[in-house]
């Protein structure tokens, strides 16, 4: 079989992209919720402290962050399904589009930390921006290491091995993921 079709014969022990990177997606995600668990469990010890720190978030940039990332996670995961049926053209013009929108997000998303720092809320101005901070500091790190991915394949796509494409996209979804996690618990939830 060529290497760029698709691999039919797929287990539990080599899943798409390959095991190590769902090893990583494991631990990544883990990570992410113990952190907001401790956020809720701190929270819950007092409210009204968190609540008028989250008042200040823009919940607008956040929504439109969600939008980015689910747009560009979307296009990724279609990107492949174009490439496994060697369409290059749409698996070209996607993967841009993927990694516009990645761009995007962390345009917007530093332009939020800017405004956040400006008006004084910094890592030790309370204890939910420090939640803040690091969580989405962490997060801002995986979607830069995340759109670095997409752009090194978006170089190599005519030569890209299928299964380093899909370690790449598993990847990127992984940024959509713990975002879906993190934009209800520090913009949404009261």
């Amino acid at each position: 079989m060529h290497e760029n079709n698709i691999k039919t014969n797929q287990s539990l022990w080599y899943p798409p992209g390959g095991i190590l990177i769902w090893m990583i997606v494991l631990v990544e995600v883990l990570t992410f919720c113990l952190g907001i668990g401790s956020l809720v469990y701190d929270k819950s010890k007092d409210l009204t402290a968190f609540t008028y720190m989250q008042s200040h978030l823009n919940k607008s940039f956040a929504f439109w962050n969600t939008v980015f990332l689910l747009t560009s996670g979307f296009c990724i995961a279609t990107a492949v399904y174009y490439r496994e049926r060697n369409n290059f053209k749409f698996f070209t013009l996607l993967l841009f589009v993927s990694i516009f929108f990645g761009f995007a997000f962390l345009f917007l998303k530093f332009y939020e930390f800017r405004e956040k720092w400006l008006l004084g809320f910094g890592l030790e101005s309370s204890q939910f921006f420090s939640y803040y901070w690091l969580l989405t500091g962490f997060h801002y790190l995986h979607v830069v290491v995340g759109v670095i991915i997409l752009f090194i394949i978006y170089i190599s796509r005519k030569t890209i091995s299928f299964e380093n494409l899909e370690a790449g996209a598993v990847f990127w979804h992984m940024c959509d993921l713990i975002w879906l996690l993190l934009y209800p618990a520090l913009y949404l939830i009261l």
